[in-house]
């Protein structure tokens, strides 16, 4: 069975991981360069100093896109390499790299899909407070507006901003990820706020200022709760799950895309962090909640529930030995069914996947190649839900896989990789992996293949 018509298959990277050129052509410092300089911060003291050196060598792996057969690569925009003090003063050779990439991609028929913040925060706005400084919304909006004026001419497809679970727990609250802040609720709250106002914010300078129609989405991450069993309570009960504030805390991705698309909070978790809210404006939900055109999320796993004796739901008992990739994470294909099944159903958008992918073991055969069976086998297990989504009723409209090649993981350095292309981190050289010549099919077939 193919999937729709118009469905987009892509593949993802971000820029701090994968363009290296840290301290070059007038790029300004990020989070992120600051974090790899402490001590024991990351792996293996990895830092994205060099990274895949995809500065230097986009055309080469534009060229490997194109082999691999990518319809659309997503991609972001380092924030401090276009305007290095945050705000202010454009960086032009900064700016003149993806004005490059941009036109290097559409020569070859791949369609850019920019996303503006991926983490890689400029080091002299943090000095300024960071996400917690009330400007904060505003000087992202600035950001957003050079780059769309830049480069809206041939760009139609934007996300605002990637995981912001992810960077407000893991960065702001856990200290784990730049800037490695262990901030209490009060903070964390406002930073909430803040980004979301920032999202909103550039939603509407990207609509007015694009020089064409465009079409506009956001990159939560999700692990999406799944029933044990098909019945109607089971069925309740996972979708409780998924959006609940309760259980998931500032994890959960209705406490982010509620305000987006509902314009509000949710109750539970409104109740749960009464006492330490910000101030919240009368306008700050019209804001927030500026009309995008399709709910992106990251899907790497999800969990089971089930009803126990009384009727309460609980977490399934995984099965002892349970399949889990390079990083532990539990296979699941049914998220990529369960997810999206409950997102359209809540919020009435469609659906891109923005990342699914995983980490696995892998190395170069002494054929001189690189054998990803499981990956294969991991891609083609969660495609196929996704595929049932789209048979029952949810509009899917497209699937990025994480990653594009190896690349810098964050706090893991160069130990995971989750790319269809391999890297040696030594000599920059990049060798396709068996999962991308499978990928290539997929895409010729739009699915038909799996």
């Amino acid at each position: 069975m193919k999937f729709p018509e118009n469905f987009v298959w892509g593949a993802a990277a971000a820029s701090y991981q994968i363009e290296g050129a840290a301290h070059e052509d007038g790029k300004g410092l990020s989070v992120w360069d600051m974090f790899t300089r402490q001590e024991g911060a990351v792996q293996n003291r990895d830092t994205g100093d060099i990274a895949c050196n995809h500065y230097y060598r986009y055309k080469e792996d534009v060229q490997l896109m194109k082999e691999i057969g990518l319809q659309a690569y997503r991609l972001s925009i380092s924030w401090p390499r276009v305007l290095p003090e945050g705000a202010g003063r454009v960086n032009e050779k900064g700016l003149d790299f993806y004005d490059r990439l941009i036109d290097e991609l559409l020569e070859n028929k791949i369609e850019p899909y920019i996303t503006l913040f991926h983490w890689d925060y400029p080091y002299e706005l943090y000095k300024k407070g960071g996400w917690l400084n009330p400007d904060s919304p505003e000087w992202f909006a600035e950001y957003t507006e050079v780059i769309v004026s830049k480069l809206s001419d041939r760009v139609k497809n934007w996300i605002t901003i990637n995981e912001p679970q992810v960077f407000v727990n893991l960065g702001h609250k856990d200290g784990v990820h730049a800037p490695g802040l262990k901030l209490g609720l009060d903070d964390l709250l406002q930073i909430s706020h803040n980004v979301l106002l920032a999202h909103g914010k550039a939603a509407k300078v990207i609509r007015e200022t694009s020089k064409q129609d465009v079409r506009i989405g956001m990159a939560p991450c999700d692990s999406p709760v799944f029933p044990a069993k098909n019945s109607i309570e089971n069925i309740q009960a996972a979708r409780e799950g998924t959006f609940s504030v309760e259980q998931k805390g500032l994890w959960a991705i209705n406490w982010w895309m509620d305000p987006v698309f509902l314009g509000k909070y949710p109750e539970d978790g409104l109740k749960i962090y009464e006492k330490y809210l910000p101030e919240i404006k009368d306008e700050d939900f019209k804001i927030i909640s500026e009309p995008i055109d399709f709910f992106g999320v990251n899907i790497y796993q999800g969990s089971c529930i089930k009803l126990d004796e009384k009727g309460q739901a609980v977490p399934a008992r995984k099965k002892t030995g349970y399949p889990r990739n390079a990083y532990y994470w539990p296979i699941t294909p049914e998220a990529l069914y369960w997810g999206p099944s409950f997102y359209y159903e809540r919020y009435g958008k469609p659906v891109i996947i923005t990342e699914n992918g995983m980490s696995n073991v892998d190395w170069v055969s002494l054929d001189g190649k690189v054998h990803d069976p499981q990956r294969i086998d991991f891609t083609n297990r969660y495609l196929k839900e996704l595929q049932k989504a789209g048979a029952d009723g949810v509009d899917i409209q497209g699937y990025f896989h994480w990653s594009l090649m190896d690349n810098f993981e964050w706090a893991q350095g160069y130990l995971e990789r989750f790319g269809m292309i391999y890297v040696d981190f030594e000599t920059g050289e990049r060798i396709i992996k068996d999962s991308a010549y499978w990928y290539k099919k997929v895409i010729e077939t739009n699915g038909e293949a799996l």
